[in-house]
């Protein structure tokens, strides 16, 4: 946050699902941090996470938070409070048999965490199952945080088994470096893939032979980005985009 004075702004949207036999009274929901984020984009994503629940006609709704804030430049007790003030203020909405929010653009299992953990301290007793994402230690789900990105390692799996490809030496460009990105990437490579560039919103790195795709995200972890990995060339997001691959995962937000 960086400054005393400065406002972030937090919205929720609740979207609704009726079908023709029942009223679908769970939503699902993912909470977004970012500083670019609006209330029309929060609206578009609630209409369209109903729309996925309705496709495959699992017994939710849909619906998106967001608050307007850095949570890069921002201190573990900054997100903390912040994270805790939410909750409070959403804690009308949210429930287990309600809205069940989940990680999203800037959010982890350490904020669904604090999200669970003041919803509970208002009802005096732990309620795990008011949000999904929670660390395993707290009755989260083991590979909950590997979940997205498993599904993009999925779709070209069965892409390229409907192609006749054979994801074996398969060359693979990832768009993105968060968390769905992060964990397609690593899917793909124990595939037999060859991840030979990837990025971030600062940049990219590219290897005509592999990225040791562990070894970039320990270097994102330790300095913020991709960029600068050893024995790689730095390229930018637009240049990512034309190198020839087999597989292109885009995992930027839609504004990159």
């Amino acid at each position: 946050m960086g400054s005393s004075h400065e406002v972030v702004n937090p919205f929720e949207m609740v979207q609704e699902q009726i079908d023709t036999i029942c009223e679908r009274i769970n939503i699902d929901e993912g909470i977004r941090y970012h500083p670019d984020v609006t209330l029309d984009e929060t609206r578009a994503l609630a209409v369209w996470m109903t729309l996925k629940t309705a496709v495959v006609n699992i017994p939710y709704g849909g619906a998106k938070g967001a608050v307007v804030c850095n949570p890069k430049v921002m201190s573990r007790n900054e997100l903390e409070r912040l994270t805790r003030r939410y909750a409070s203020e959403i804690s009308i909405l949210i429930g287990p048999e309600s809205d069940i929010p989940a990680p999203d653009v800037g959010t982890n299992p350490q904020i669904m965490a604090w999200i669970m953990d003041t919803y509970s301290m208002n009802r005096g007793y732990s309620v795990l199952g008011v949000v999904t994402g929670k660390p395993v230690e707290i009755g989260g789900s083991r590979g909950r945080f590997e979940a997205t990105g498993r599904g993009c390692m999925f779709s070209a799996r069965l892409a390229a088994k409907h192609l006749g490809m054979s994801l074996k030496e398969a060359t693979v460009v990832v768009q993105g470096c968060g968390n769905v990105g992060s964990a397609a990437a690593k899917l793909l490579a124990k595939e037999g893939c060859r991840i030979i560039a990837i990025s971030d919103s600062k940049g990219g790195i590219y290897s005509p032979k592999d990225l040791d795709v562990e070894g970039v995200s320990r270097h994102k972890r330790e300095t913020g980005s991709v960029v600068g990995f050893k024995d790689t060339e730095t390229i930018t997001n637009t240049e990512l985009l034309g190198l020839q691959c087999d597989i292109l995962v885009p995992r930027l937000l839609k504004t990159r």
